[in-house]
């Protein structure tokens, strides 16, 4: 069994409604990157990694930076959605 299915994971889009509508990771959790700072008690609720993502990686890494920097410890920057996508298959 591969390393990644044993662990779990959460993907967190921060792209905004508009894009996620379009296309998206299965089964991921759309917080557009403006909203992080309200949705930080639900954030901290999640088990496992969070993965973040967006359209080329530049919000996802700002969300990273900023999860970071509010304590957060189990996240990572997956860049482009279908990167995430691919975290949870590969």
């Amino acid at each position: 069994m591969n390393q990644n299915s044993e662990k779990k994971m959460t993907i967190v889009d921060v792209r905004t409604p508009g894009e996620f509508f379009s296309a998206h990771a299965d089964g991921a959790v759309n917080i557009p990157l403006n909203e992080l700072p309200s949705k930080l008690d639900y954030l901290r609720s999640i088990e496992g990694t969070i993965v973040l993502c967006c359209a080329s990686g530049g919000r996802s890494a700002s969300a990273t930076t900023f999860l970071v920097q509010n304590g957060f410890s189990n996240v990572t920057n997956a860049g482009p959605w279908y990167v995430a996508q691919n975290m949870l298959v590969g």
